[in-house]
């Protein structure tokens, strides 16, 4: 019965079936989120882990049938993980082996030459989780002078129950796309503490509906906006006839609109952690309470910044802070920053698939980063090109900015999205590799002129 139904609906919208079936999913956490605040914020623990645990269920069986076996049988042997092996180093590394091993076996037998949305992409949401979930766990164990601020707030000082981190992993509000947080913040949720008014639920319905516009208003953008843009025209003998000028362009625009398939999704899963709660963030000095717990977007950033590295600031904020943090400062025995980059860029373009195209895209993310940082450090130490940042002439340097920016951010996105080698270097041969030789070879003299 429902099958067709979503048939025809998706053949309505222009879109696969499965993508359908993903936004219904993610919007039904609201619902999911009203429920608990209406007639279960004051029910104990373990009905709230049973609510979470078979509302992910039901939204992991909608989507992806019998396949949502994978994501319990990770969750069972990470559970037996920390119960039989303890707080030690080898639980870490067991957890990390396997959840990782699993995820990419999974890639392996499910790959295709096309991004599909299959069970593996909520399991790679899933791996980071009970990955960082081991970490967490050993990192109880320390006393409080060797943990920093964000390892306190995390560490767990006993091991969970096996529903308790069933509930965590299949929470409706980030079990299919994130965000991602930490099991801690997941029980300051079921004990009620995630809230501005203490022993009722949180007044978080206006600030949730806010990120569910912005998300729908991206939906909107992206729906309206990708047929005229797709992925299938870069491979056409039609692109390649056009003009040099206009393949750049198309790539700047297509890039830009491709993401808003991904703001989308996380916008409106992050309206969903704020109305159930976990979005709460605490109150600042000024007594104002924030709500960007979950955040996995700065979306003014993302539409006003000049900078590559703005954007990736501003973008899977959640993922990027959880490589940080479980990542990049366990590198810190490295005593090297370039290494630990190069290193944690690579753990997460592995974590996205095994296709090429992944590697070079987080591997142009590190080239452009590094050739930036450097160029803007340039300009502010000659005062005459400060100066000229600074001068009238900025909003015409800002919109030269912008587009460099957007080229260069379309021009990494099309091996992302086109996965495979014979694809993306087709493209990137189409307009001669132009984004990489700007960058590497004449690039830093244009950002000594544009970036201060």
């Amino acid at each position: 019965m429902v099958a067709p139904l979503l048939e025809e609906l998706a053949g309505s919208l222009g879109s696969p079936e499965p993508a359908v079936r993903l936004i219904l999913s993610i919007l039904i956490g609201y619902p999911f989120a009203l429920v608990y605040r209406r007639f279960l914020f004051h029910q104990p623990a373990v009905v709230l882990h049973l609510f979470h645990t078979f509302s992910g269920l039901g939204l992991a069986a909608f989507n992806f049938g019998s396949q949502l076996c994978h994501s319990a049988v990770c969750i069972l042997v990470q559970f037996l993980m920390l119960r039989l092996m303890g707080r030690t180093v080898t639980t870490v590394l067991s957890s990390f082996i396997f959840q990782m091993v699993y995820l990419l076996v999974g890639y392996y037998y499910t790959a295709t030459e096309e991004y599909d949305i299959k069970w593996t992409m909520p399991h790679c949401v899933l791996t980071l989780k009970l990955i960082g979930l081991s970490l967490d766990y050993y990192d109880g164990g320390k006393e409080p002078a060797q943990m920093n601020s964000e390892q306190k707030k995390a560490a767990l000082v006993s091991v969970p129950s096996l529903l308790e981190v069933f509930g965590f992993s299949y929470f409706y509000g980030g079990c299919l796309v994130g965000p991602q947080f930490t099991l801690r913040s997941y029980q300051r949720l079921v004990a009620g503490k995630l809230t501005d008014c203490p022993g009722r639920p949180p007044n978080s319905v206006v600030p949730a509906m806010q990120r569910f516009a912005v998300g729908v208003i991206c939906l909107v953008i992206f729906t309206l906006g990708g047929p005229h843009f797709p992925d299938t025209y870069f491979l056409t003998d039609e692109f390649e006839a056009q003009p040099f000028w206009y393949r750049c362009v198309f790539i700047l625009v297509w890039g830009k609109i491709i993401l808003y398939k991904y703001v989308s999704c996380w916008a409106i899963a992050e309206g969903t952690c704020i109305l159930a709660g976990l979005g709460y963030n605490g109150v600042d000095e000024d007594g104002k309470h924030h709500w960007d717990a979950c955040a996995n977007m700065k979306v003014w950033l993302f539409e006003t910044t000049p900078y590559f590295e703005g954007t990736i600031a501003s973008f899977n904020i959640n993922t990027n802070a959880w490589a940080a943090r479980h990542v990049f400062k366990q590198l810190k025995f490295l005593g090297n920053k370039s290494v630990s980059h190069v290193t944690t860029l690579l753990f997460l373009a592995i974590w996205h698939g095994l296709h090429s195209g992944y590697i070079m895209c987080f591997f142009m993310e590190f080239i452009i980063v590094t050739v930036e940082r450097q160029a803007r450090a340039l300009v502010k130490d000659v005062p005459s090109l400060t100066k000229l940042a600074n001068s009238r002439l900025y909003p015409l340097i800002y919109g030269v900015q912008q587009f460099i920016h957007w080229l260069f951010m379309g021009y990494s996105l099309v091996p992302f999205s086109l996965l495979t080698y014979d694809k993306w270097l087709k493209v990137h041969l189409s307009v001669y590799f132009c984004a990489r030789t700007e960058r590497e070879k004449a690039g830093l003299s244009w950002y000594c002129l544009l970036y201060g």
